[in-house]
């Protein structure tokens, strides 16, 4: 029997702080939050504390203030150098009604010169397509690390990286989720980080509510920024109903709802099967849904680069009908 009363684990103060009971629990402050994030990524929490972390925090659901102090965690520990990017394209969700267009918007916007870094978090949940699942056939470079990144970017204007290869701790976080049997807001904070600092950050939020906290975060952390639910979770807008933009620029929030593309709402495909995507680029094959969702996707991404919607959208139509 012990008669010495044991020290406090430094990290218990965050723990307490989310999970204090109704009256007592409060959300952390931007600097609680980023010295609490600080701690995960340097390994210096216990296994039992850090599921306790996220789940209270998904319980709770994170504020603004909060994403904005996990993510400057993230960037002081970010080694990655000066590299000229126009769009920061989280894809994090991965689809299961609808073939991945987003994919053909951004190879199509790189093929005009747009430089886009896409990052995602691999295949976490199952019955899902995942942007990792493509990339080869629709030839996006997969990049293990930021030269090659630069090197691929300099070459056709997008490159893909795993979030694994540049903040492993995160990618185990997110790895929890069939040991949690939810996801973390770990999945929320990645759409966020825009590690190398690009121009605009596209961001699709699926659950109602949190679209507006995500752009205040954005706003908090000085980026520009557009946040939409998008289709299935990913940055693509659904052309048969209407989109509302949450923007953010020069630390300014801005609104706008697009009307739906179409006039009737489509069929769901019975199956997704790859080649059909490659056979759409190459003009091979018609989708009449796919093809809105690109244009639309497209004139959502220029509209974050300072494009107005009407001149966005006729420059997303010219490019897609010129894309040979």
């Amino acid at each position: 029997m012990t008669v010495t009363t044991p020290q406090e684990h430094p990290f218990a103060v965050f723990v307490r702080t989310l999970g204090k009971g109704k009256r007592g629990a409060r959300s952390l402050t931007r600097e609680e939050a980023r010295e609490a994030m600080g701690m995960l990524l340097d390994g210096r929490v216990e296994e039992a504390q850090l599921g306790a972390f996220l789940m209270l925090l998904r319980h709770k659901e994170e504020s603004a203030e909060e994403l904005a102090g996990f993510t400057e965690a993230v960037r002081e520990r970010l080694q990655a150098p000066a590299i000229a990017v126009d769009l920061d394209w989280p894809s994090y969700a991965g689809k299961k009604r609808h073939y991945p267009w987003y994919l053909l918007a951004a190879k199509c916007l790189a093929t005009n010169g747009v430089r886009i870094h896409l990052h995602g978090g691999g295949a976490h949940t199952a019955g899902r397509v995942y942007t990792e699942h493509h990339l080869e056939l629709l030839g996006i470079p997969v990049c293990v690390d930021w030269l090659q990144v630069e090197q691929s970017l300099q070459q056709g204007n997008i490159a893909f990286t795993a979030l694994g290869s540049w903040m492993p701790r995160l990618q185990r976080m997110i790895d929890l989720r069939n040991i949690l049997g939810l996801r973390s807001p770990i999945h929320s904070l990645a759409r966020l980080l825009n590690p190398l600092a690009a121009q605009c950050v596209l961001q699709s939020i699926f659950h109602p509510g949190y679209q507006p906290i995500h752009r205040e975060a954005s706003r908090l952390l000085g980026d520009t920024a557009i946040v939409i639910k998008g289709e299935g979770g990913e940055v693509e807008v659904n052309p048969d109903t209407l989109d509302h933009l949450f923007g953010t620029a020069e630390g300014q929030a801005w609104d706008e709802d697009w009307p739906a593309l179409s006039a009737q709402r489509h069929v769901k495909p019975e199956s997704l099967e790859p080649s059909h995507l490659l056979e759409v680029w190459q003009g091979e094959a018609q989708d009449a849904y796919g093809e809105l969702a690109v244009i639309g996707t497209m004139a959502l991404a220029l509209r974050g680069l300072g494009q107005p919607r009407e001149e966005a959208m006729a420059t997303a139509r010219a490019w897609w009908s010129q894309r040979h």
